[in-house]
């Protein structure tokens, strides 16, 4: 790698941790950035997706205020994140390669469609809360479990599916929801990435120079970020997402 590509790749890190720590999609940004300077589909997504944990780790730390109590609700949701990654990654390396190909510009789009119309699907999820149950019903474990599959297929938008389904279900204060979003999402990242570890091919370079921007972004989304504009973050995600569906299909 070129030196301004890995300027590139750390930036792309820590524009995907700082993204991910506000709502996820992060990986919108580091993944075209991987298929740019030239790596395959597969173990871009794979090598981005170790590369990531950190940066799910350090916004873990930041959001430690609003997880406060929120103990039994991370032993009620984690084990299905866990189990629906393990699933996920599994078929991301058992699938042929060439459907990853064919999946993941669909997967992209939709992203990208959830990513444009986030405050729409906030504001109307919000007009429609209801608290039924303090930990969801047994039908949120079975959403979080599909998102988990989602999460250690690809991953880039599971943030976004994962809010909803929190937000729609539980109460409490969204800040308090966010938080829990962030762990199972990262959650879903570790675990996949533990699954790569063993059995894929990780590009170790790019993985560690997302890990370091990353680290810095889940940090930085978590706090300062909370103040940037909405519209420009999206405007970003939606840049990349566009870029990364022509770098497969052309």
């Amino acid at each position: 790698m070129s030196a301004a590509e890995i300027i590139a790749v750390v930036a792309a890190g820590f524009g995907a941790g700082t993204i991910n720590a506000l709502i996820g999609s992060g990986t919108l940004i580091t993944f075209p950035v991987l298929l740019a300077v030239g790596y395959p589909p597969v173990v871009a997504n794979v090598s981005n997706n170790v590369g990531l944990v950190p940066g799910a780790v350090s916004s873990a730390w930041a959001y430690r205020r609003e997880l406060e109590g929120g103990g039994p609700r991370l032993r009620r949701f984690t084990p299905a994140t866990a189990a629906g990654a393990n699933v996920g990654a599994i078929l991301l390396l058992t699938l042929p390669a060439a459907a990853f190909e064919a999946i993941v510009p669909v997967l992209i789009a939709i992203s990208l469609v959830l990513v444009v119309f986030q405050p729409r699907i906030t504001r109307w999820i919000m007009a429609r809360r209801r608290v039924h149950r303090p930990h969801g019903g047994p039908l949120l474990v079975v959403g979080i479990f599909a998102t988990g599959i989602y999460g250690g297929y690809f991953g880039a938008g599971q943030g976004i599916l994962l809010f909803g389904l929190l937000a729609s279900s539980l109460g409490g204060d969204l800040r308090h929801v966010n938080a829990i979003r962030a762990v199972l999402a990262g959650t879903a990242n570790l675990v996949a990435a533990i699954v790569f570890l063993f059995i894929a091919d990780v590009a170790w370079l790019p993985a560690a120079l997302i890990a370091a921007g990353a680290t810095a972004g889940g940090l930085f989304g978590a706090g300062v970020a909370r103040s940037l504009s909405d519209r420009w973050l999206r405007a970003i995600v939606v840049a990349v997402g566009l870029a990364a569906i022509a770098q497969l299909v052309l």
